[in-house]
């Protein structure tokens, strides 16, 4: 499984990335595009799985892009952005999941409830 964390930058209409901790550098005109360039350049580096990202601003001119690829949940496309995602098994193993028990909790009655209504 890998994750890849990009810092993104708006500068005279031009939107740039760095990872966090790595070498993947990226930039183009728009997020999308932009979003979609480091979904490639990371898959290039790891393809061992489906794809999950997710495209958070954080004021009007930056951003952090995350790609995490062959993660838990099978590669469901999480998030904002246009990046390609895979389709993957996630769904219908949780579909095949038996239900969980319901738990019967009983009511307690708090000392807050004296028995007097607004309405009596």
């Amino acid at each position: 499984m890998g994750v890849y964390t990009f810092v993104c930058r708006s500068s005279n209409g031009q939107w740039t990335a760095k990872q966090h901790e790595g070498e993947i550098e990226g930039s183009a005109a728009s997020t999308y595009e932009l979003q979609r360039k480091l979904v490639q350049a990371a898959t290039a580096s790891d393809s061992s799985g489906g794809v999950t990202s997710s495209f958070s601003l954080i004021t009007p001119c930056s951003a952090v892009f995350q790609v995490v690829i062959g993660g838990v949940g099978g590669g469901g496309f999480i998030g904002g952005g246009g990046a390609a995602a895979a389709p993957a098994g996630g769904a219908a193993a949780a579909a095949d999941a038996p239900p969980a028990e319901e738990k019967k909790e009983e009511k307690e009655e708090s000392d807050d409830d004296m028995g007097f209504s607004l309405f009596d």
